[in-house]
């Protein structure tokens, strides 16, 4: 348990620790790079902004990767119980995940005018719902056909197949694609934040930075995102060690 804290502590703290020596070592003064000592002003004079816009970003960054998590499991499913499905699907997936997403977001804008929460949200799943996908995907596909022609023989449905015995296998699978769609959610949500302008949420008070030149308001926008996202992290860290604990006491 100390280790498990200590060590991911100890490297935050020696990663801000080198960030200020080079910024000392280099003279560079905090209009064109902040420190971490340049950090606590700014959350201070702030504080209200960045409590108010972390949850706004927090909230719809959340519900955006339940949504990639229910479409995402359910995409899966398809393209992995169904072949035909796999190969039609997964060339549309590739392409659409190929497009950048900065150039969705003005086209959300458009479609959904003013329907900020709205768009924020469906960014965020926009981005986060394909590494979900292909790993529930390649999990079932993967499923030894053993199992699934016993267990058809004995008249279970695709449904109890998946319950039974597809979905414990794919949960390690599955964790693993939802801490790379965590981060993603959060890319998501921070591009319309900052593209759209509706001032709300973390991009906006990022911006808003970037407008004065406030460089050490921009730098603590991206500290405070960063612990969010470590934040959610650790979050999908604890289900999974929750629900496939197993895996990891497996493999040691």
């Amino acid at each position: 348990m100390l280790r498990r804290i200590g060590v991911p502590v100890a490297a935050i703290l020696a990663f801000l620790l080198l960030w200020e020596a080079i910024v000392r070592l280099n003279g560079w003064p905090n209009y064109v790079m902040a420190s971490p000592s340049d950090l606590p002003a700014a959350y201070a004079r702030f504080w209200s902004l960045f409590l108010l816009g972390g949850w706004q970003t927090l909230w719809r960054t959340v519900a955006g990767l339940g949504l990639a998590v229910a479409f995402g499991t359910l995409l899966g499913m398809a393209m992995g119980f169904s072949r035909l499905a796999r190969d039609a699907l997964y060339p549309l997936l590739v392409g659409f995940n190929a497009i950048p997403k900065a150039t969705l977001v003005p086209v959300l804008s458009l479609l959904f005018i003013g329907q900020h929460d709205f768009n924020t949200v469906m960014m965020a799943f926009l981005i986060s719902f394909f590494p979900i996908a292909v790993s529930v995907g390649i999990g079932l596909s993967t499923l030894e056909p053993e199992y699934r022609d016993i267990l058809r023989a004995l008249g279970a449905s695709r449904v109890t197949i998946f319950r039974k015995i597809a979905l414990p296998k794919t949960l390690p699978e599955f964790f693993g694609a939802l801490k790379v769609a965590v981060t993603l959610a959060f890319i998501g949500t921070n591009l319309v934040e900052i593209v759209s302008p509706h001032g709300r949420g973390l991009g906006a008070l990022f911006q808003s930075g970037a407008t004065n030149g406030d460089y050490p308001l921009m730098f603590a926008v991206l500290i405070a995102l960063a612990a969010l996202g470590i934040l959610l992290y650790y979050a999908v860290v604890f289900l999974e060690r929750t629900f496939a604990g197993w895996a990891e006491r497996e493999a040691t």
